[in-house]
């Protein structure tokens, strides 16, 4: 039986580099694992065509899958081969879990009623991709902290580019629900063809907190002994500094903010940089 719903999303559309060759070539074929782990489970909580209620048996599916080392059934071979994975490399399968735990919230909860409840939401659907990583290294759990802020402000960068598509295709709004009324708003505002002076003041507001989040990750690198994984997590701070600017200034329901080749080299060069100087 099909269980999956496959949006074609792969890694080379994410914003971020994905089991990049930055990597260690040993972590990469795990990391490419994980990944379709993730994307399967997460198009399955984002298939507009499924009810709640199918997507959490799906979704419960995986995770008696991964759970049980006699699951056979074929319908969830990337929880199996997860699953196979983090045996390998002995890796507890609470990140995994825990993705789950976050795309079930999603097929039922479609509110954030303040920064602080959207901010659990992303303990759960951004920073087990971290801490995933960290563990593949053979990283210390010291270096959660600011792995936890950087992937949280990854997800709230990609909650703002997304923010009018979430709303018009899942019903979902990933914005603090306290500060849009603060702004005298509501999520109607995500109808218009740009932003008005309300939203706009909700969306820096955002900005304002991943930006806090961005200062706490920036010792990431410094934390890591894998100078590699050092590198990569550099870059990928200075590519979501890069958004922050980029979304203040520009206007995610008039256009796709998104950041071009040449940005991207830049970001790659001083992330560099930022890593080996440190």
């Amino acid at each position: 039986m099909t269980l999956e719903t496959p949006s074609g999303k792969q890694a080379r559309d994410e914003n971020f580099p994905v089991g990049s060759w930055l990597l260690p070539a040993a972590v990469r074929p795990h990391v490419a694992v994980f990944y379709a782990y993730a994307r399967a489970i997460d198009d399955i909580a984002d298939d507009p065509r499924l009810d709640p209620d199918e997507k959490i048996r799906r979704l419960d599916g995986f995770e008696t899958a991964l759970r049980n080392p006699d699951s056979s059934d074929a319908g969830f071979a990337k929880a199996h081969a997860i699953r196979d994975s983090m045996i390998a490399t002995q890796i507890d399968a609470r990140h995994c879990v825990d993705l789950l735990r976050a795309f079930k919230q999603d097929a039922v909860k479609p509110r954030y009623a303040s920064w602080s409840e959207l901010m659990d939401y992303c303990m759960l659907s951004a920073s087990p991709v971290g801490r995933y990583l960290i563990d593949l290294h053979g990283e210390s759990a010291d270096a959660y902290p600011a792995s936890d802020a950087l992937c949280n402000a990854l997800q709230v960068l990609n909650h703002l580019q997304d923010c009018q598509d979430d709303y018009h295709a899942m019903d979902r709004v990933y914005l603090p629900g306290d500060w849009m009324s603060d702004a005298g708003i509501t999520v109607a505002a995500l109808d218009a063809p740009a932003a008005g002076a309300g939203l706009r003041q909700v969306l820096d507001r955002c900005l304002d907190a991943t930006e806090a989040l961005l200062d706490i990750a920036r010792g990431l690198p410094s934390h890591l002994r894998n100078t590699r994984f050092a590198v990569e997590a550099a870059m990928i701070i200075r590519i979501a500094r890069r958004l922050v600017v980029e979304l203040r200034h520009r206007d995610p329901l008039a256009e796709r903010v998104v950041l071009s080749r040449f940005q991207y080299v830049g970001c790659g060069v001083t992330g560099l940089w930022d890593a080996l100087r440190r």
